[in-house]
């Protein structure tokens, strides 16, 4: 090969990867690829068609309208190549079941090209949308998204059935909390979790697990702080309205700002405010990891859940 059809190529390269990931117009990729053309992720393996690929395209792009790539450096020798390049972008529609955070990231990336008659036939890439979310700080926690395994029935060399797992977390006792926020106008929002755990005093941080089909999802999910209430036994009443489809939870509640800006009960056993740090997608549902930023406790005795029913805590009475 030449060194002015190298040269060529290099600027054929660039000029298609600006139409597609910048312009939007990703057929321009075809005058690209070969028609068996295959994309290879280093890091989970997946193997996608030249369809694939431009549909992941639209896919960030959507969720990324500013995006802007930028190749710092080609290089190619024989048959081989490499592609060093950066994006910059600001996440503010959803991608896939992921809602926008609003954030602004730089991230980087290289691809490995194989040529065949001045054509891209494979690239083994080292960065796709799950490593786009992992420099926003949105971590996918992997074994939740591995392939399901046939049920077994007979033995006890299955996965055991969603009845029998949830008989299981019945029979654990704890908490109630409620978590709290606010949305893009400023408004508070919340949701009863049990699911809630101190994961460290030193630093102090602590953790709760939401499930993406809530209301309160998405704005939490953009959120940079939560309030985390540790319900008291006179609160029966304020977990039956976090429970209920009322348009306004807060309408009836008395509650006060944290520095923050998330909602803290009036009322409850305790209440921490947490600026969230990490993010962690598992499927169905988002583990969230926070730092304790203030915290706050009453005299009043926590309300405790057991087996889909609520118990005073002081004397084992069931709250109905």
């Amino acid at each position: 090969m030449q060194q002015i059809t190298i040269e060529q190529l290099k600027t054929e390269i660039r000029a298609v990867w600006h139409e597609a990931w910048d312009s939007g117009r990703i057929d321009a990729l075809d005058s690209l690829f070969i028609d068996d053309y295959q994309r290879v992720s280093a890091n989970s393996g997946r193997t996608m068609t030249a369809e694939e690929t431009k549909a992941e395209i639209n896919e960030i792009r959507s969720a990324f309208p500013d995006l802007t790539t930028t190749i710092d450096h080609i290089l190619i020798e024989g048959d081989q190549g490499a592609i060093y390049w950066h994006s910059e972008g600001t996440f503010t529609q959803p991608l896939n079941d992921v809602p926008p955070t609003g954030q602004s990231v730089t991230t980087h990336g290289s691809n490995l090209i194989r040529l065949e008659a001045g054509r891209i036939a494979r690239e083994e890439v080292t960065w796709d949308a799950h490593e786009l979310l992992a420099d926003l700080g949105l971590k996918s926690l992997s074994s939740a998204f591995e392939a399901q395994p046939e049920v077994v029935t007979d033995d006890l060399s299955g996965e055991p059935s969603a009845d029998a797992l949830k008989a299981f977390n019945r029979q654990f006792v704890t908490g109630v909390t409620v978590v709290t926020t606010t949305d893009e106008d400023g408004r508070p929002r919340g949701l009863a979790v049990n699911s809630y755990n101190s994961v460290s005093l030193d630093p102090p941080l602590v953790l709760v697990c939401v499930q993406k089909t809530s209301s309160t999802y998405p704005a939490l999910f953009r959120s940079t702080h939560m309030g985390i209430n540790i319900m008291s036994r006179n609160q029966r009443d304020t977990i039956g309205t976090f429970a209920s489809k009322a348009a306004d939870k807060f309408a009836e509640l008395d509650w006060h700002q944290g520095a923050g800006g998330s909602p803290l009960i009036d009322g409850s056993a305790a209440s921490i405010e947490v600026e969230i740090k990490e993010r962690f997608q598992a499927l169905t549902h988002t583990v969230f990891i926070g730092r304790v930023r203030s915290a706050e406790a009453s005299e009043d005795e926590p309300m405790i859940y057991k087996a889909g029913r609520f118990f005073d805590s002081e004397d084992l009475t069931p709250l109905n």
